[in-house]
């Protein structure tokens, strides 16, 4: 199966330090046809024209996820857009498997599983959508499957990894801009499923999400504003329920409240914090309700040539273990490796049950670290009596469906 043309889009805000990583991931990717599409503020975006890469880069300091999106969108010229944010590292097999399934003309949206910060756990992985919002896990085969949805209930895509037939998004008008932030992607998995176009869900096609700080939360997702997922709220429902606003709105200040409460009992937040926070929801959901719904047009795009970017393909891949004494060296090793064009994979084991956490450094090695007796899978035991030798083949054989090794 031949994968197409793809353009990966990458909107970023003021979070310089994470774009130059998940840049790093992108430059690993084994797909031979991809562009680079960076939508950054101009900060950043000066930062990243210092890297000398042939990408697309525009300058946008708009606090619109949407519209920075639909700039991306209208300079692309693959034959599939591809999504992923800047807070994120991309496996170097995630382009290529998200694209496949673009070989069959009836889909129109792909979506991947997002792995958390500590690099094991998910974060996301299948959901479908309803006309509410609402987020319903279901079950489906390993590697990739193809679904139908209706304008009722879709398959939803995270914005962190998901790919869209470029066109067909263009057609129905890219992303709404009175989405500025929350419920964006959704929107436009109910609007192709309305188009009877197939989502294909790739579980191989894997992203790392870490969720760093910005405008509307902290770094550990603690929020600093509800406006924004108020005002999405809000819009949403008058464009998909618009006979359920009332009660499912009702529902979400419910929810927020809880998540509020808990996150108190936590010691995230001080109790004197959440009615102030509980009023930025409110006041976003009366901004939901009052702004102004028109149906979309087709979105215009620049017809600009497609920018391969150059070293993108198949690569080797190098495993490298160490103990945290030697972890010097062997980063000196990982990173003559990386610079020769492989893709490095370092396994550093301490002497104990430690659990293991997973990093992409900025420098574009894959690192993992832990206990030699440690769990790495989730459901794992916390202590296994490994050998050094047979923990570092274990970690090697489970990453190998994830990147050359």
């Amino acid at each position: 199966m031949t994968a197409p043309p793809v353009s990966v889009i990458v909107v970023s805000r003021h979070r310089p330090n994470d774009l130059l990583r998940c840049i790093a991931s992108l430059c690993q990717q084994d797909h031979p046809q991809i562009e680079i599409v960076i939508v950054a503020d101009p900060a950043s975006a000066s930062l990243v024209r210092g890297l000398g890469l042939p990408l697309k880069l525009m300058e946008f300091d708009v606090a619109n996820i949407s519209a920075a999106r639909n700039a991306g969108l209208a300079a692309a010229s693959g034959d599939v857009a591809a999504f992923i944010d800047d807070d994120a590292a991309a496996e170097p097999t995630w382009v290529r498997r998200l694209a496949e399934p673009f070989a069959d003309p009836r889909v129109m949206q792909s979506g991947g599983y997002v792995i958390g910060r500590n690099g094991f756990s998910y974060q996301w992985r299948a959901l479908k959508v309803d006309a509410t919002g609402q987020d319903h896990p279901f079950v489906v085969q390993q590697g990739a499957s193809l679904h139908s949805g209706t304008p009722l209930l879709a398959v939803k895509t995270q914005g962190t990894n998901c790919a869209f037939r470029r066109a067909a998004l263009l057609r129905i008008g890219g992303f709404s801009p009175l989405f500025r932030f929350y419920l964006d992607e959704a929107d436009v998995n109910l609007r192709l499923a309305a188009a009877e176009g197939l989502t294909a869900v790739v579980t191989n096609a894997v992203v790392h999400h870490a969720f760093s700080a910005s405008a509307n939360r902290r770094a550990d997702r603690t929020p600093l504003t509800l406006h924004e997922i108020g005002a999405s709220s809000a819009v949403f429902l008058r464009m998909h329920a618009p006979q359920e606003i009332d009660l499912a709105l009702d529902r979400l200040c419910h929810a927020q409240r809880s998540r509020l409460i808990r996150m108190m009992v936590e010691g995230r937040i001080e109790p004197r914090e959440v009615t102030p926070l509980l009023s930025t929801l409110d006041a976003g959901i009366a901004d939901g309700r009052s702004r102004q719904i028109a149906p979309m047009q087709l979105l215009p795009s620049y017809q600009s040539e497609f920018l391969p970017f150059a070293g993108s393909g198949p690569r080797p891949g190098l495993v490298l273990s160490a103990r945290p004494e030697t972890k010097g060296r062997v980063k000196e090793a990982a990173l003559q490796a990386r610079a020769a064009g492989q893709i490095v994979t370092v396994i550093e084991l301490s002497r104990g049950p430690r659990r293991h956490r997973m990093r992409f450094t900025r420098d574009g090695i894959w690192w993992q670290a832990g206990g030699q007796f440690g769990a790495s899978e989730r459901t794992d035991p916390i202590f296994s009596p490994w050998r050094f030798e047979d923990r570092v083949a274990r970690e090697a054989s489970r990453l190998s469906g994830l990147r050359p090794i």
